[in-house]
């Protein structure tokens, strides 16, 4: 019997859209990052300096992609059910879940999924700390996933890294992510001290969920986004963050958000969230152990 795989890979084009908004070139976004990635797919058996070494590190392949969830736009309370139960799904593998979205009310249902699982701390990398209790009248949109995943009694913490500009949040939603206890690290502590700024808060041997809006990143790596911020994370931090986790804490799960293909520019975000989707698949334990040549420094 085939052994069960590592990580399973699957796309939701739809979340809870808002009201009048239209999503749909957010639902471009996981076949955008799956062509990126066909460039590197034949190479995986080759040396990864992201990695340090090979993707799956010469043992056999451990990764497989079901597709899309059938998510119809506003059809809100559907598609989380769909994306909720399809998280169930591969956790009942004992594998991890990866998905791909999207924009950024994904990662409501997707957590949702975690529910018997925990506990379960979250690393939130994204420009904005999305703590609005509703907006436009609903309550499970792009701007409240955080808020509403600590209402979960299996998320036991959170740390949000990449904070910087100007967003939906007032004073009272910073008030709301701190009576919480969530620890909130801008970019520039980031840009500072490093990416022990963000892990240190990270309880070690912890179960941890990436959940990682294309905003948190640099528009000059990541312009393909609706929102762009100057002085986001770069690419480097941002694996070395995954690698981070990795080292000191379980992956439980992983989710790729936000990146917006229509503004793109010579697809080079879906690129960048495509080599992302690698650090992550090769930074995931296979078991409880991790060859220590498979770190990286941090």
């Amino acid at each position: 019997m085939a052994a069960p795989p590592r990580a399973v890979i699957f796309g939701a084009g739809h979340g809870s859209t808002y009201p009048g908004k239209d999503s749909s070139g957010y639902a471009l976004a996981a076949d955008a990052i799956r062509l990126a990635s066909q460039e590197d797919a034949p190479l995986i058996e080759h040396w990864d300096f992201d990695l340090g070494g090979p993707l799956f590190d010469g043992k056999p392949g451990c990764c497989i992609d079901i597709g899309n969830v059938p998510t119809t736009l506003h059809d809100n309370a559907d598609n989380r059910r769909q994306i909720e139960a399809k998280t169930r799904e591969i956790l009942a593998m004992s594998a991890v879940p990866i998905l791909l979205g999207g924009d950024d009310s994904l990662p409501i249902p997707f957590l949702g999924g975690f529910a018997g699982h925990g506990p379960v701390w979250i690393l939130q990398i994204d420009a904005h700390i999305d703590w609005r209790d509703a907006l436009h009248g609903e309550r499970y949109g792009y701007s409240s996933p955080m808020r509403r995943v600590s209402e979960m009694p299996h998320i036991a913490g959170m740390v949000q890294v990449g904070l910087r500009g100007v967003g939906s949040a007032r004073t009272t939603e910073i008030e709301a992510a701190q009576r919480f206890g969530s620890q909130l690290v801008t970019a520039q502590m980031i840009h500072s001290q490093g990416v022990e700024a963000a892990l240190r808060h990270i309880p070690k041997s912890a179960q941890v969920v990436i959940t990682l809006d294309c905003d948190g990143l640099d528009p000059a790596i990541m312009p393909g986004v609706a929102a762009r911020t100057p002085g986001g994370l770069g690419y480097t931090q941002v694996i070395d963050l995954i690698a981070g986790v990795g080292a000191r804490a379980k992956i439980a799960g992983c989710d790729i958000v936000e990146l917006y293909p229509p503004a793109d520019i010579d697809g080079i975000s879906a690129l960048t969230a495509a080599r992302l989707l690698v650090n992550m698949i090769g930074t995931i334990k296979p078991d409880s152990t991790m060859t220590p040549s498979r770190i990286r420094s941090t």
